[in-house]
């Protein structure tokens, strides 16, 4: 078997969300868990950081990743969606999976996957448990794919559970309001294990405290141990982020290649659950590791998709952003920024909330509507119609570099360009 016939069974043996949406997704863990005893049940055999929320999973996971390997942890990640590469998803020290180690897993254990119709994401989850637990990784920092309770990756005992936030999104599958969503994510929490909530939301407060109550989990929320401000100063390397620390007084600028400035907020909660587990399990980090590990993160754990800053001039940012609260937070962030004229590449997947987040989109802006190649891809001509009745000026294109293409031929030097709306845009771009 080679690598590409490897990664073919994965993607058109079995459904994969990326492609059907919430027809690819199984519940329960039957599956998963018939998996890990056939492995012999890698996930046991490594300690691990349980990350789930709305927004900002994947940069609180490689953001902890970069603490880890500075410290001189051997460190795993697991995250979803990649971009261009399956690989992606499954890093250790920000290193991808080899080729032959995806070639060597399916062909030793494809006639039981057959066996279980095991979904892509439970396959994934199973190869990258198997994968950590060889290669006998210090620490591992999963990310959740959707919801928590009943997510593939919901079978570990972590040390620590952490959750972003909460914000409508996938609400077909999760519940249709912030508290049942919030139920959902509060899956993770586990049984005499420290929960670190990232934000604090009126909705979500008490249903994270009742059932951090039931499992005698001790719960912290980021904002009673830190605070991490928007940036203080912005350049076209680092941002640089006021950080104060409520129990020692210390207040402290970490640069960081982290840009775009929601990140503030996803700072924060990856530097709580740091403190929490450094009371936890007597884990000593001194300030100088903390600051080499978030300045240069991008480049040392491999983390795609997140305020990509693609060129200059005119300036190019490329962020996944795909839902109400990604999309505003990205809305916000451009605010720092001084142009003449923006243009923006946007495509969404037909499964979102389109007009609440339509309504969200500035209206002075010029739009290049387009549709990534992936059947769960809203048709850019419905983008396109339901756009106009918002207000919303622009063009449809072909395909989604027809759009890019397009935008970066019309924008002059002082403009900005932002590809937003979904990831498998952003993926198409890069």
């Amino acid at each position: 078997m080679t690598y590409t016939e490897a990664t073919q069974y994965l993607f058109q043996q079995f459904p994969s969300f990326k492609k059907y949406g919430s027809k690819a997704v199984k519940y329960g863990l039957e599956n998963i868990e018939a998996l890990g005893e056939l492995l012999h049940n890698p996930h046991q055999q490594f300690k691990a950081i349980h990350i789930a929320g709305t927004n900002g999973k994947g940069s609180v996971t490689h953001i902890l990743a970069a603490i880890f390997m500075q410290a001189g942890f051997k460190t795993a990640t697991l995250t979803s969606p990649h971009y261009n590469n399956f690989r992606e998803r499954i890093k250790i020290n920000g290193q991808y999976i080899p080729e032959e180690t995806v070639i060597d897993f399916i062909e030793k254990y494809q006639t039981e996957i057959d066996q279980l119709q095991a979904s892509f994401f439970e396959i994934t989850t199973a190869m990258a448990f198997w994968y950590f637990a060889h290669q006998q990784v210090d620490m591992a920092i999963i990310e959740t794919g959707l919801g928590g309770r009943l997510d593939s990756t919901n079978i570990l005992q972590p040390q620590l559970s952490v959750i972003t936030n909460i914000g409508l999104d996938h609400q077909q599958m999760l519940g249709n309001s912030l508290s049942k969503i919030a139920y959902e994510k509060g899956g993770i929490i586990k049984q005499n294990t420290p929960i670190v909530i990232g934000k604090r939301q009126q909705e979500t407060q008490p249903v994270f405290k009742e059932v951090a109550i039931k499992k005698n989990a001790p719960i912290y929320f980021s904002d009673d141990l830190l605070t991490v401000e928007k940036p203080s100063t912005i350049d076209i390397n680092y941002n640089h982020y006021p950080v104060q620390y409520y129990q020692t007084k210390e207040k402290i600028i970490l640069q960081s290649d982290l840009k775009g400035s929601y990140q503030a907020q996803n700072l924060q909660t990856a530097l709580a659950a740091i403190e929490v587990y450094q009371k936890q399990y007597n884990l000593k980090l001194d300030r100088p590791t903390l600051n080499e590990a978030i300045k240069n993160l991008k480049s040392k754990t491999g983390l795609l998709g997140k305020w990509m800053i693609l060129q200059q001039a005119p300036l190019t940012i490329a962020d996944s952003a795909h839902n109400e609260d990604g999309i505003q937070a990205a809305l916000e962030s451009i605010q720092t920024i001084s142009y003449k004229k923006l243009h923006i590449v946007f495509g969404m997947m037909k499964d979102k909330a389109i007009n609440p987040i339509l309504r969200l989109l500035p209206k002075d802006a010029q739009y290049y509507f387009c549709s990534p190649n992936i059947k769960r891809a809203l048709a850019v001509e419905t983008l396109l119609t339901k756009a106009k009745v918002q207000g919303l000026s622009g063009e449809a294109y072909t395909t989604v570099m027809e759009a890019f293409e397009t935008a970066k031929q019309k924008a002059h030097k002082e403009d900005l360009v932002l590809i937003i709306g979904s990831c498998f845009v952003v993926a198409e771009v890069l």
